[in-house]
């Protein structure tokens, strides 16, 4: 990989504020926070905002970057798009005016059968994105949408809204997907995924990389482009975001992906640094100059994903952890394993476990969101409640010696932390557990037990463990620890470390987990193959072949 070694050239009013700053408790002031806040830039109001671009001046096509969907009400859902008539420039080809932009919904894809219309400003210091909170639909519904500014018209989205609270929804098919380092090759995975029948898409984190893209895309070796150059240092300031994000969306296969499928998205760490635990850096820097990272990072995420304003973040901070029903069915609540974190334990990595683990102190959810998740299984009346997040959940032994080294950045390194959702899920009494999870570029299929140590112990769900769609390259079937991990954790029932997705049936007596591999992606092109299936019953967990 490639490092800048240029410093960082944050906004000046935010470093001005982070010296007034020590930990990340100072910034909840009110007056600190919004001195983060104004300095990247919120839209002003009245005579003091941006002043208004003729669209017709505009003679490129802005929709250079797709257009998106996310996160299904019943009777609502988020559209998203990003003029960008030059994306690769730091001003996307805009001047620094506000442009009207016209969105519709329609029944159909001819749009012939018009349900809802309307406006939208796309403002400057939202570097042009559109989010339109699209009301009053009807639940349980596909749907498709457009966005038109001048002469323009973007390309046709595909999306849905959620059955409504109560009803009883027969079926639902999920996909999971995660990790896709630009660098690391192509987006085939999202070219199968965009044809696939799926209802909704959840996006487990590292959906960018902060680290260097060269001229060539590194291992995608392009020959018929060169990249420019401000792709080829790290991430750091919201500039530097903002422009990776642009060039991991003007990717065709992941713009069709978005185009077909609602997604509902989570992070992990690399859209801000690598194993970064709330305001710790992986490098040890100030806490107040790493927070600057953050907010950066966190706002150019928000801009540039199909999220609600609620999700908007305030400085260094984010409420992203959510919670979505699918009518009676399912219930989603999608988890933050990064902002709230602990610091990983003895130096990170892969570790011999010590007292510090199972230390009640630490979290990996913090105490508010792990309550959160406990209360809303308590209040849940789903039948399957699943939790998309990021790192693995289930006990993994990466060794066979008597005492085995443990992942201290997953949840093995948080061990009391997954002691109390444990209980929790025992103490709620949900009988139907399912856990979404990334991170780590392979499939795995997981029972999560009481006691990981004990394979006669209660199993209380299942973990899927989506791989990644580029992050390690072309992988392969079993890689060279395949059976150490297989014989040193009798509760995993599946590895695979090729590229791809994960598919989940929900259905009223069983899930049912399709795992999608292709055999390359740093050349263009690779088949889809159904690597394995499992199925678990309803009331009656635990994984068994399909």
């Amino acid at each position: 990989m490639t490092f800048d070694a240029r410093p960082a050239q944050h906004a000046p009013e935010l470093r001005a504020a982070a010296r007034h700053l020590n930990r990340r408790r100072f910034l909840t002031v009110t007056g600190a926070a919004a001195a983060l806040a104004f300095s990247v830039g919120l839209p002003a109001a009245g005579a003091a905002s941006a002043a208004e671009l003729d669209a017709a001046k505009i003679t490129d096509d802005p929709f250079t970057l797709g257009v998106a969907s996310g996160d299904p009400l019943p009777t609502s859902v988020l559209l998203w798009t990003r003029l960008a008539p030059a994306p690769y420039q730091p001003d996307g080809g805009l001047p620094a005016e506000r442009v009207l932009v016209h969105w519709e919904l329609a029944h159909d894809e001819r749009f012939r059968r018009i349900v809802r219309r309307g406006t939208a400003v796309a403002h400057p210091e939202l570097h042009h994105t559109v989010h339109v909170e699209a009301a009053h639909l009807e639940p349980d519904r596909v749907l498709h949408y457009r966005f038109r500014v001048g002469g323009w018209t973007s390309p046709a989205g595909r999306t849905r809204t959620a059955p409504a609270r109560g009803a009883r929804a027969s079926a639902l098919t999920l996909a999971a997907v995660s990790c896709q380092a630009y660098a690391d090759g192509y987006y085939t995975p999202y070219a199968h995924l965009a044809q696939d029948d799926v209802d909704v898409v959840f996006h487990l984190g590292d959906y960018l990389y902060e680290y260097a893209v060269d001229a060539t895309g590194n291992s995608r070796k392009y020959t018929d482009r060169t990249l420019p150059a401000v792709f080829d240092r790290e991430t750091v300031t919201l500039e530097d975001y903002r422009l990776r994000y642009a060039l991991y969306k003007s990717d065709p296969d992941l713009m069709a992906a978005h185009a077909a499928h609602p997604f509902v998205v989570t992070w992990d760490d690399h859209e801000t640094e690598n194993n970064y635990a709330d305001d710790t850096s992986e490098d040890d820097i100030p806490p107040e100059e790493f927070l600057l990272r953050r907010a950066s990072a966190y706002r150019a995420y928000w801009e540039h994903q199909p999220l609600r304003r609620p999700q908007l973040p305030e400085g260094p901070d984010m409420r992203l952890y959510r919670r979505l029903h699918w009518g009676r069915l399912a219930q989603f609540d999608v988890l933050d394993t990064r902002q709230y974190r602990s610091d990983q334990a003895y130096g990170d990595g892969a570790q011999l476990p010590g007292p510090v683990v199972d230390d009640p102190a630490r979290t990996l959810t913090g105490a508010t969101q792990e309550r959160w998740l406990i209360d809303g299984w308590r209040a849940s009346r789903a039948l399957w409640n699943v939790v998309p997040q990021q790192v693995t959940f289930s006990q993994r032994k990466l060794d066979l010696n008597p005492v085995a080294k443990l992942s201290m950045d997953a949840w093995d390194g948080y061990r009391a932390s997954r002691r109390r959702v444990l209980d929790g899920v025992k103490a709620t009494g949900i009988e139907n557990l399912v856990v979404l999870t990334g991170d780590v570029h392979v499939g795995y299929a997981f029972d999560i037990k009481d006691d990981f140590d004990d394979p006669g112990s209660r199993t209380l769900g299942t973990e899927i463990v989506a791989t990644s769609v580029s992050s390690g390259r072309d992988g392969s079937e079993r890689p060279s620890n395949w059976h150490t991990y297989m014989t040193a954790n009798p509760h995993l029932k599946f590895y695979d470390g090729r590229r791809g997705y994960v598919t989940v049936a929900l259905h009223g007596d069983h899930a049912r987990a399709d795992f999608k591999a292709v055999p390359y992606v740093t050349r263009p092109g690779a088949p889809v193959t159904t690597a394995a299936s499992f199925v678990t019953e309803a009331g009656d967990p635990g994984l068994r072949p399909a």
